[in-house]
Parts: structure tokens; C-alpha cells; sequence
């Protein structure tokens, strides 16, 4: 039987203000609250609040048989609770009903997985306990930034302990197979794929309300007879997009929330369910391995990842912001960590980018700049005001190898500390299991020595 995987993306990053070489060394506060806040009440209340309304009704209509899942960044849950607390409030009434799914990834929506391997590890914890403080679950599958995934990524992500990992379905890889079957990672065979399906995703996401589209209008009868239509043996339709599409891409007055709604009904009707990824995941086995060399994403056709990292001005913020990470770490500056997380939004380097004129057009669409060399001044201008202030603690006098000894020297007390934590842990529970047994042998002591005083008694 068929089965329908929907997963949104919900993401918005810390955009910038306007930061000049001037304010190097005199201004450290980096962020345009004002647009912030614009933009994010502006798509809640148009895109992710209604969405949220709207899914609810699909679940209760279909008594439960609807299902979906979210993957929502660090950084905008800590925008939703400042400006839109609202919208936790309606994702907490979704994950009530049992049908919701929360995946994992990095909590800065960063580009971490491909340069620093222990930054990484911290950012996936971090948005763990996010999302199990607000919203009680602990992600038990993965989706990298943008699905971003390479054999690399893949062997980190299973060492996290992550049975399952979401990517995109690039034809330079798949090849002649199809993306509508579970896959294992060559580089991690315990680790489950699950491949999104590029052309119904983007049906919805792109070409939904487009009239030049041959296929316009899309209705949600012609949508599941399109996945009945497809070969038996593949079960598996995952359906990829950012939650935007809901009312924002597409906006309401297309229809498109009348379309998800009639989904579960014309589904049902052809016997085709919903599931999560976490369901896929524990209810079916690969068909086959794959192995991804260089890492892929969902972004452009390349489905690279030269949307953030294809040109010189991407790579030299990148470079430079990474090489004060391990500085970084040993800080206890919880305002120098703030902007840490929030530097390292991929956002920032997608706003450099500076392909030709069809895929500008799409980078374009969600940057704040006027080119890609104004938002590399800007992020630049910043930077190196967060630099100052990083070797103003860790200056540059204190050379890479001293930092390193310094940082293992530290590691080295953390795990001391830790061992003979569980040492003492260790001898307190000993001493309470021979403080137990003392008494019992003294009760037992007692107990003897009153039965022999009433057998003398009795006597």
C-alpha cells in the first residue's frame, strides 16, 4: 500500500542591519529587530498560523489518518516565542495529536556539518532540547540544513545515534532508480534514506497556481490519481517543501488550503496513507544502499551546495567565520554565543550568492540586499566586529597549538570531573546498599532475640 510522507521546513533567520566599517569596535548589535519582527508575524499570521489551523482539521477530519511532520531551526523557535508566541501555542495543539513528528537538525540551520564536526554534534543537541522543552518529543530522525547529505554527514549523523536521515532525491545520484523507495546510507548501513520526490514537491511548492503550467489547475483528485498511477512496488511518495508554500508561495486566494484538505478524503478513497518518517523508518526495509561522495542538497538544479558555497566572497565568510569556532567554545559569553548561533545561519552565505540570472532571480526573492556584494560587505562588517570581541578574550597572542592544548587540557578536567562524579554516584549507592543490609541483619537480629524471649515465656 502506498504511503504519502509530507514534511515542512520552518525557518527564518536573524537578518542583519545595515552595519558599516564605522561601526566596527563601537556597535555590537548586529540585528534589525524591526524587519525581524515584520517579517515574521507577517508569514505567521499569513502562512504558518492558518497552515497550523488547517492541518489540525485535515488530522481531526481523518481521525488520526492524516499525518506530517516539521522541522523547525533553533533560531526561528527563539523568533516565534519574542514576536508570535502564538504559533507555539497552535504547533503545541498539533503535537497533541499524536499525528505530528519533529525532526532533528541544527539549531542554527548552519552549514557546520561541512567544516566542523564537533560544532555540529553541539548545534543538533542544542535544537533537541529545544524542541523537547517546548514541545515534548525528542527527534528520532535527522534533516540536515536545506538536505544537506553526504556519506561524511551520514556517518556523523549515525554516531549522534539517529536511525534515519531525510535528503533530497538528485537524479546525479539516484540515477535510473526512483526516489519512492527506502533507502540505507553506503557509508552507514543502519542509517535509513528517505529520498524526497522533487516533482510532486514541487508541484505544490512552485507550480501550484501557475497558468502557464500544462497541468494547471491542480486538483487534489488528479494529485493522489498521479501517486496511484505510479508502479506498485513504490510505496514510498515523500513530499518535501517549506512550510511557506502554505499561504505565503502560494497564497490562500489559490486555493491551496482547500486543496490540503481535500487530500486525506481522495487518499483514502485509493486506499493511500500518510505517514512519518519515523513510521517509514521502523515499518520497512531498504531496497538498496547509496552513496553520496560530494554533499547534495534541495537547492537549484546543480542540487549542490554552490548556493551557499559556489563563489569566492561565500568561501572567504565561511573560512573566516569558522576559524574563531574553537575560541568560540571555550568562552562562557552567553551574548558571544548568541551571535555565534546566529552568524552561522546559512541564510547569510545564500544572500552572497551570485549564480546567473534565472537562479538569481530565486535567490533574490528572499534576500534583504540590494546584490550579493552588499550583503558580503555588510556580513563582513559584522564579522569582524564578532571577531573583535572573540580576541578580546582569546587574542591572537595565544597561538593555535597553545589554544588546542588549552581546550584538551579542558576536555581532559571535564572528563575527570565526570568520572569521579560517577565515582562518588558509585560509592553513595554502595554505602546506602550496606547501610540497608546492616540494618537488615540487625532487624533480623532483633527479631530472633524476640522470638526466643517469648518461647522462654511460654515455657
Amino acid at each position: 500500500m502506498k504511503t504519502i510522507c509530507f514534511y515542512f521546513q520552518i525557518h527564518q533567520p536573524f537578518r542583519l542591519k545595515r552595519y558599516r566599517f564605522f561601526d566596527i569596535g563601537n556597535d555590537h548589535y548586529y540585528y534589525d529587530d524591526f524587519n525581524n519582527e515584520e517579517i515574521m508575524s507577517r508569514i505567521a499570521h499569513r502562512s504558518y498560523i492558518p497552515a497550523n489551523y488547517t492541518l489540525l482539521e485535515m488530522i481531526k477530519n481523518s481521525n488520526g489518518k492524516f499525518k506530517v511532520a516539521f522541522s523547525i531551526s533553533g533560531v526561528a523557535l527563539e523568533q516565534f516565542e519574542i514576536y508570535v508566541p502564538e504559533f507555539i501555542d497552535s504547533m503545541r495543539d498539533l503535537a497533541k495529536t499524536g499525528c505530528v513528528e519533529f525532526l532533528s537538525e541544527t539549531y542554527a540551520h548552519s552549514l557546520a556539518s561541512l567544516k566542523d564536526p564537533e560544532e555540529f554534534v553541539d548545534q543538533v543537541k542544542m535544537h533537541d532540547d529545544k524542541i523537547e522543552m517546548l514541545f515534548g518529543q525528542r527527534p528520532k530522525v535527522f534533516r540536515n540544513t536545506e538536505l544537506i547529505y553526504s556519506d561524511e554527514i551520514a556517518g556523523m549523523v549515525a554516531s549522534m545515534g539517529f536511525k534515519g536521515c531525510i535528503t533530497e532525491g538528485a537524479k546525479h545520484i539516484l540515477g535510473w532508480k526512483s526516489p519512492n523507495y527506502l533507502y540505507s546510507s553506503a557509508a552507514a548501513p543502519k542509517l535509513k534514506l528517505l529520498l524526497k520526490n522533487s516533482k510532486l514537491s514541487d508541484d505544490i511548492s512552485f507550480r501550484f497556481s501557475n497558468y502557464e503550467w500544462n497541468e494547471y489547475p491542480l486538483t487534489a483528485d488528479k494529485f493522489i490519481n498521479w501517486i496511484t498511477a505510479l508502479p506498485e512496488t513504490e510505496q514510498i511518495i515523500n513530499l518535501f517543501m517549506n512550510y511557506e508554500t502554505l499561504g505565503e508561495l502560494q497564497p490562500r486566494e489559490t486555493g491551496i488550503f482547500e486543496f490540503m484538505k481535500a487530500l486525506p478524503r481522495f487518499a483514502e478513497e485509493k486506499g493511500i496513507s500518510f505517514s512519518t518518517p519515523a513510521e517509514i523508518i521502523s515499518k520497512l526495509k531498504p531496497v538498496d544502499s547509496l552513496s553520496v561522495t560530494y554533499p547534495i542538497s534541495w537547492a537549484d538544479e546543480e542540487r549542490d551546495t554552490s548556493a551557499w558555497l559556489g563563489n569566492l566572497l561565500q568561501n572567504e565568510a565561511f573560512e573566516k567565520l569558522y576559524s574563531m569556532a574553537e575560541r568560540v567554545r571555550l568562552c562562557n559569553d552567553r551574548r558571544l554565543k548568541q551571535d555565534w548561533n546566529y552568524l552561522q545561519a546559512s541564510d547569510h552565505f545564500y544572500y552572497m550568492c551570485t549564480k546567473h540570472f534565472s537562479d538569481g532571480a530565486v535567490h533574490s526573492h528572499y534576500s534583504p540586499y540590494d546584490s550579493p556584494y552588499e550583503a558580503f560587505t555588510n556580513y563582513m562588517n559584522v564579522l569582524s566586529d564578532f571577531i573583535v570581541r572573540v580576541k578580546a578574550q582569546y587574542p591572537d597572542s595565544i597561538e593555535n597549538e597553545e589554544l588546542n592544548s588549552l581546550i584538551t587540557t579542558i576536555r581532559n578536567q571535564a572528563s575527570e570531573i565526570e568520572l569521579l562524579r560517577k565515582e562518588l554516584k558509585s560509592a553513595k549507592a554502595e554505602k546506602i546498599a550496606r547501610v540497608k543490609a546492616e540494618k537488615a541483619v540487625a532487624g533480623e537480629s532483633k527479631t530472633k532475640s524476640a522470638t526466643k524471649k517469648t518461647v522462654v515465656k511460654e515455657k
